[in-house]
């Protein structure tokens, strides 16, 4: 747990609480807070579910917070194992829940968390209901209750190569038409325009309660031998272990390193408009396609925020506060073969912003250097002409 740069709560025995209608929450040992930063406030608050309440002020660091910690001395005895546990806001605070990989890798994401890789290949690996029907399931409430592009890339490529068996997708081209829910699952429907031996060519749409959601058409090849081969050159950027840990998509299982902490909320921290940032899953998936849908998924991450950058005044903090933020396309082709759970390269270039689009286009490296992927995204960022809360949204939802 963090406020700014201080640490004020650290322990690897906490407690997660889930409740109806509410995000997670984390409860930390009392011992292990450090309570010469916060002094009691007097405020109490009533659960009826849990009981009373008492909060602390955090005065220890600059600024100062009224109540952003609370604690049930007496709790109700349906929920007697939070005597002697506290919690914490994290609209102010920073809590960043670190996971210990197999490699003896720590990996940072912030809590909430959205879930885990692993659900996310859930999501991703569409199942048949009918011919060439499938169906992405629903994953549940989440803290922005968005169904991001990438994933609906990731699925459209799942569905297309069991439609298609035997031919692998090399391209992808998918609008991004109305935003959905991850509280339901989306329909994902394949009209195979051409099935050949050596090519084909399908078309994806993806549904959810009877509304289109994303269309795309997918190219895919039974291969053959190289004639020759050409590719660009890897940037010259420091490599993963020279690069700065990422937490902030909250997701366990995915490890981000970002070269040079380019990608950054500060909306007065400027740069070029590049970030360049590495990427594997702690798990690989057994299929070839997964991994395809698995590389595709990540990118759409990055480009609002890279046409963000030469910006001051502008950043990923305005985004859905401010800030009306949206992959609207993304065409992807498919180069090489790439392990996902081994580290690749995003290097990822905004080349033009304007009329509230942001334009860019990225390349996606394996850490020998091979190019596995390239992909170009169109984007909007436009400013509400009122305020989220006013339309009946927060900086959550709004979309």
């Amino acid at each position: 747990m963090w406020a700014a740069e201080v640490m004020i709560a650290e322990s690897d025995t906490c407690l997660v609480v889930t409740e109806t209608d509410h995000v997670d929450r984390l409860y930390f040992p009392e011992s292990s807070v450090r309570w010469e930063l916060f002094s009691e406030s007097g405020h109490t608050s009533v659960c009826p579910f849990k009981g009373v309440a008492r909060y602390w002020d955090l005065v220890g660091v600059q600024p100062t917070l009224e109540n952003p910690v609370w604690a049930y001395p007496e709790p109700l005895p349906e929920v007697a194992g939070l005597e002697g546990y506290v919690s914490f806001f994290d609209d102010d605070l920073s809590i960043v829940v670190v996971e210990k990989w197999s490699d003896g890798t720590s990996v940072p994401a912030r809590f909430p968390l959205w879930g885990d890789a692993g659900e996310l290949q859930r999501l991703i690996d569409v199942e048949p209901i009918g011919p060439l029907r499938f169906e992405g399931p629903a994953h549940g409430p989440t803290r922005r209750d968005v169904v991001e592009g990438g994933q609906f890339a990731a699925q459209a490529i799942a569905a297309a190569s069991k439609s298609l068996g035997g031919q692998r997708v090399t391209s992808a081209s998918m609008v991004f038409t109305k935003a959905a829910s991850f509280t339901a699952p989306v329909d994902v429907e394949v009209e195979v325009l051409r099935r050949g031996r050596t090519f084909s060519t399908a078309q994806v749409r993806i549904s959810q309660h009877g509304t289109l959601r994303s269309a795309g058409l997918l190219l895919a090849d039974a291969g053959a031998p190289e004639v020759f081969t050409s590719a660009p050159p890897m940037p010259d950027v420091p490599g993963p272990d020279s690069s700065v840990p990422f937490a902030g998509f909250a997701m366990t299982g995915r490890e981000l390193r970002i070269v040079d902490a380019a990608y950054h909320p500060d909306p007065d921290r400027v740069g070029p408009p590049r970030i360049d940032a590495w990427v594997r899953f702690r798990d690989a998936p057994a299929e070839t396609y997964l991994h395809q849908a698995l590389l595709a998924q990540s990118t759409t991450h990055w480009t609002i925020a890279a046409g963000m950058r030469p910006h001051r005044g502008f950043g990923e903090a305005l985004a859905h506060r401010s800030l009306s933020t949206g992959i609207m396309k993304v065409t992807i082709a498919f180069h090489d073969d790439a392990d996902v759970s081994d580290w690749l390269l995003y290097s990822n270039h905004a080349f033009w912003a304007g009329r509230g689009l942001v334009q860019g286009d990225g390349h996606v490296f394996t850490r020998d250097g091979r190019l596995a992927a390239s992909y170009t995204v169109q984007a909007m960022v436009r400013e509400f002409n009122r305020d989220p809360a006013a339309m009946g949204h927060d900086d959550r939802t709004a979309m």
